[in-house]
């Protein structure tokens, strides 16, 4: 008889790596100020945010190695996994979604009080719903590119676009290792085709206006471990090769503002029940995270 646990039906924390706010007044620690808010509506991204100490890191970076092993007898639980997005052997990404139903650790940065409430507050203080994780490793001296990409570009199977995304290191990232870069402001372009996100690192381009090409002036974001950026849906961003003798390991947090709905009839996520079109995304695999009023 399989022991394996679904985490997906636990919608509270595991552990007590996170100690959770009890009043009011405890939240206040983690809210971002009306400077940082207004920077994210401004600029369409928000980086340098703590998340995680030292502690923790390393706990996270212990649970990934065994994550990343194809064997790991939960491994029928992620949604998508790549030991190898690229085509390229020598050029290596490491993606996954869905290990917050495997490792304890990264189920419980979900609830992260620091985590939740920048996205209750950067999704203009609506109920904040998980969509999915996501992993990203790249090795040293041989990391593959992420190209250049609108993280809605792939989620236009949910509506309406109410989402947000958060990156967070789990090594020093620079420029160097191949760290996050945006494009200031792109987040006001609309939304742009798709392109392969491990494939050409400018294929974006093809999709691009003459004006938007000359606004495309990337900035790249560098953070120790631990901090995190985040990003509209819309954000066009992207990151380099890593040739360094630094690994960049890192997870991002998906969320949608409570309310958003199906747009497809088809699986959102794979070995995920479909849910009709037009209803509500919620239930087992999209938990609420945090709702100042419940």
């Amino acid at each position: 008889m399989s022991t394996i646990k679904d985490l997906a039906d636990y919608h509270h924390p595991l552990l007590d790596i996170f100690k959770q706010p009890q009043t009011s007044e405890e939240w206040e620690q983690y809210r971002l100020t009306h400077e940082q808010v207004a920077y994210y509506h401004e600029y369409g991204h928000l980086s340098g945010i703590k998340l995680l100490e030292e502690s923790q890191v390393e706990l996270l970076n212990k649970e990934l190695e065994t994550l990343r092993d194809p064997n790991h007898p939960a491994h029928h639980l992620f949604y998508e996994f790549h030991s190898n997005q690229s085509t390229n052997n020598n050029s290596v990404l490491f993606h996954s979604l869905g290990h917050w139903r495997i490792g304890e650790g990264f189920h419980d940065i979900l609830w992260n009080p620091a985590f939740v409430m920048a996205a209750h507050q950067l999704l203009e203080n609506k109920p904040v719903r998980f969509w999915h994780d996501q992993l990203f490793c790249k090795p040293a001296r041989h990391g593959g590119v992420v190209a250049w990409h609108q993280d809605y570009s792939y989620w236009t199977r949910t509506v309406a676009m109410q989402h947000l995304t958060c990156w967070v290191g789990l090594d020093d990232a620079t420029t160097e290792n191949g760290c996050l870069q945006y494009v200031p402001k792109s987040h006001r372009w609309g939304l742009l085709d798709a392109p392969e996100i491990a494939g050409d690192m400018n294929g974006l381009m093809n999709y691009l206006s003459q004006e938007q090409k000359d606004q495309f002036k990337p900035v790249a974001i560098e953070l120790k471990k631990g901090y995190a950026t985040f990003h509209h849906p819309l954000m066009v961003h992207g990151s380099f090769e890593n040739k360094s003798e630094i690994s960049r390991r890192a997870f991002v947090l998906n969320v949608f503002a409570d309310g958003t709905v199906s747009n497809s009839n088809d699986e959102l996520l794979q070995g995920v029940p479909p849910i009709k079109k037009g209803e509500k995304m919620d239930g087992k695999f999209f938990p609420m995270l945090f709702d100042p009023k419940s």
